[in-house]
């Protein structure tokens, strides 16, 4: 397969062709007969690293729940992702792993790669449970190995304030598994300790976590001061504008996540989230009592808005594709460049979705219909 255009290098940009074989990328070179005007922008398959569910489905609800969203958050130019969990009771947390896991064996055509899974809770504090069922308990190493028996959990969100939970850190860090501090009543000490015990970064930054204030800067000011890696929800709905521009001056490598839950994709209506019943109106998705409950977004309606917050192309595909790689130790993604895979969206002049290929295979997308 050979593409044209505008093609996003780690060197920068290069007017020219993109040959790709089995997946991967052969070559790329410049080609000077294009016109600079009537080419498209050739940018690396996003990443997402937090996603619920999509196209009707949550990935509690188990069955083909998983490769629904696989397939669902594809249309949109996500090629790779893990799929995300609730907290819930033991025996659902076991059943939803599972298959998820079965759905990983078992690859398909058309929809993004699952990496693996975002353990977000159980090991959360009760007092900061945001949109999580009310399940949050203390988690233990044997807890952690039940479950990285039944799936790939490359990613947990817990709490460092409960106790036992330094130890589980470690025993994650010296795993591979990357740990992110979320849902959380700990303050500014604490967290900058637990990025010493191997912490890694901050789950959807300024939600369900302790605030900045300038007596008391909270799990916000450490992710502000110290973190080099940060997940955000750049819905615009989750974090406004100008906290926005501060997490992105402040942190070296902010990325994109969705947060998706079921209703991504979807028209408005009622949908699942775990235990929940969700509701998704005026591009938001809210528990009955109003309290936001993950989000409706996609990847490329966030590259549109770091768009609008005032990045370059460049600098926000590194948000959704490179620095997501980075953050998991992924060096066959997130970048466009021989011997990588042939993961890439194709944008037209407006930076507009027109085309997916995931491993060198177009996928089904959101322009499809144009």
């Amino acid at each position: 397969m050979r593409l044209q255009g505008h093609i996003l290098t780690p060197e920068g940009w290069c007017l020219g062709q993109l040959e790709c074989d089995a997946g991967r990328i052969l070559s790329i070179t410049p080609d000077a007969s294009l016109d600079p005007g009537q080419s498209p922008w050739l940018l690396p398959g996003f990443i997402d690293l937090h996603v619920h569910g999509g196209g009707g489905l949550d990935a509690m609800q188990g069955g083909e729940a998983a490769a629904v969203l696989a397939r669902t958050h594809a249309r949109f130019g996500t090629t790779s992702l893990l799929v995300t969990t609730m907290t819930a009771a033991e025996e659902d947390l076991l059943e939803a792993l599972a298959a998820v896991n079965r759905v990983i064996e078992r690859p398909e055509p058309g929809r993004a790669e699952i990496l693996g899974v975002h353990l977000e809770g159980p090991f959360i504090n009760p007092a900061m449970l945001g949109a999580q069922p009310a399940r949050a308990r203390a988690g233990t190493i044997e807890a952690i190995e039940r479950y990285r028996a039944l799936a790939p959990i490359r990613l947990v969100t817990l709490a460092p304030e409960i106790e036992g939970h330094r130890a589980l850190i470690e025993h994650l860090r010296d795993a591979g598994v990357r740990v992110q501090i979320g849902h959380t009543c700990a303050g500014f000490r604490l967290c900058v300790e637990a990025l010493g015990w191997g912490v890694s970064g901050f789950t959807h930054l300024y939600n369900a976590m302790t605030p900045l204030h300038h007596r008391s800067a909270g799990a916000v000011g450490a992710a502000l001061a110290h973190a080099d890696f940060c997940e955000v929800i750049p819905d615009l709905v989750h974090v406004e504008e100008g906290a926005m521009h501060v997490a992105m001056r402040a942190i070296p490598r902010l990325y994109a996540v969705t947060d998706a839950t079921a209703a991504a994709g979807m028209p408005d209506g009622q949908y699942k989230l775990g235990e929940h019943d969700v509701y998704k109106h005026s591009g938001a998705v809210r528990l009955a009592n109003g309290t936001l409950a993950g989000s409706t977004l996609t990847m490329d309606q966030a590259l549109g808005n770091f768009l609008s917050l005032g990045d370059s192309l460049a600098r926000a595909s590194l948000r959704l594709s490179t620095w997501p790689a980075d953050y998991l130790g992924l060096d066959d993604r997130g970048r466009l460049a021989p011997g990588l895979r042939a993961d890439l969206v194709v944008l037209d002049e407006t930076f507009a979705l027109r085309e997916v290929y995931v491993g060198g295979e177009r996928v089904p997308s959101s322009a499809d219909h144009y």
